[in-house]
């Protein structure tokens, strides 16, 4: 029995036990996490999802976060002078592969609604309008916009976001070495940045002090402090 599932964006043929290295995964290592995107499944006969099979989920257990092997990439252009070497290593989850359920390649049957008698009609009686109660606003929990923070492009925000840094408040709470070592995994190009003052401007984006933040950034060159 295997199935064909989306995990952390990417699609693998798994089966019991199978153990597989997918993009770097939020849980932490032991967990035991489910992934519900099955796409195809044969438990002896094939079934394929439209585009995901209902109620087939895929359970499975995180033995270790780790790292790839560094990839090398270089680019040159001729009689132009231009070269450009980069490493990059990806962070990575093996995963251990430990039951797949099968119990929504059948889809239930919807029965269909009774008809009921038609009610008579009652007589309207003018009711007095009541004031619209107004509704809280909703939360919606989303990953922050680390941008702001003065130093940090979009590929560093890629990166941290990769690393789980995904919000101002995760960032204020790295350290500098924490930061430091994500930055240098990434390549060369980023080993040289300055995080120093990263986990200051995101504590003050964290509790709203924008305008605190703006002049902090007016008053440095860069997001670096002399």
């Amino acid at each position: 029995m295997y199935a064909i599932v989306e995990i952390a964006g990417q699609q693998f043929k798994v089966a019991k036990n199978q153990k597989v290295f997918v993009h770097r995964l939020q849980d932490k290592e032991g967990s035991e996490v489910t992934f519900d995107n099955v796409l195809l499944l044969d438990d002896g006969k094939v079934t394929i999802g439209a585009p995901a099979i209902e109620g087939a989920a895929v359970t499975a257990k995180i033995l270790k976060h780790l790292k790839g092997d560094k990839v090398i990439v270089f680019k040159k252009k001729r009689r132009k002078g231009y070269k450009v070497k980069n490493g990059h290593r990806q962070y990575l989850s093996e995963i251990q592969i430990e039951s797949i359920v099968a119990s929504g390649a059948k889809k239930a049957k919807k029965e269909a609604p009774k008809k009921e008698a038609p009610k008579k009609a009652e007589p309207k009686v003018a009711a007095t309008p009541k004031p619209a109660a107004k509704k809280a606003p909703v939360k919606t929990a989303s990953a922050d916009d680390l941008r702001k923070v003065e130093g940090i492009g979009p590929k560093i925000a890629e990166i941290f976001a990769e690393a789980g840094i995904d919000t101002f408040a995760k960032l204020a709470k790295a350290s500098q070495k924490e930061l430091k070592a994500i930055l240098e995994g990434a390549g060369s190009r980023y080993a040289s940045k300055n995080p120093g003052s990263w986990p200051k401007q995101a504590k003050m984006a964290a509790e709203g002090k924008w305008d605190e933040l703006k002049k902090w950034q007016d008053e440095t060159k860069g997001g670096i402090e002399a």
